[in-house]
């Protein structure tokens, strides 16, 4: 194992991170995971990785708290948000803090590792003829408005002209696809 590639995993998903762990380390990588934020911190201590995944929401610190520290620990790591929880906003928040790129669970080790190999944007990407649903432009625009109150459900609740507990039930429901 001396000549695989070191990959953080970072994820709180006990079944998740087993899987990936074990297809990485079947094409020769050298895996180790963190379960929150802080386990990644302690391995970041004495060992860097080349390559990491990161997920967005995790117990503790957001995966993007990560980020910065990733990016001091090694210029050159490919960091991957991962997340079921996927909206422009923290996309942009992520890319701005140092990921390499980001993508929506569920992914599996071959789009993890296109994702993290991809060097230069296509420009030539096909792009999609159907617009955004209204469901997931009120998701978007709600990520925005908590992004821009840091997280704080009340003030955020209130810049949207709606109850908190509307919001947070909102909040707890999976973001639609399309």
């Amino acid at each position: 194992m001396t000549d695989a590639i070191p990959f953080l995993v970072v994820d709180d998903d006990p079944t998740f991170t087993r899987v990936l762990s074990r297809a990485l380390t079947r094409r020769g990588y050298g895996v180790k995971v963190a379960r929150s934020v802080d386990e990644a911190r302690r391995l970041l201590q004495d060992w860097v990785p080349s390559l990491a995944t990161v997920d967005l929401k995790m117990e503790g610190d957001s995966g993007l708290a990560l980020i910065p520290e990733l990016r001091a620990a090694s210029a050159e790591m490919g960091i991957l948000v991962l997340t079921g929880y996927a909206s422009i906003a923290t996309a942009v928040d992520a890319i701005k803090l140092g990921a390499t790129q980001y993508l929506p669970k569920p992914a599996d080790a071959d789009q993890i590792l296109a994702a993290l190999s991809q060097q230069e944007v296509n420009i030539e990407a096909e792009i999609e003829a159907q617009p955004m649903s209204v469901d997931r432009l009120e998701w978007e625009h709600i990520q925005k408005v908590l992004n821009e109150h840091d997280g704080n459900i009340s003030a955020t609740a209130r810049a949207l002209g709606m109850h908190r507990r509307t919001l947070q039930r909102k909040l707890l429901k999976r973001p639609v696809r399309r």
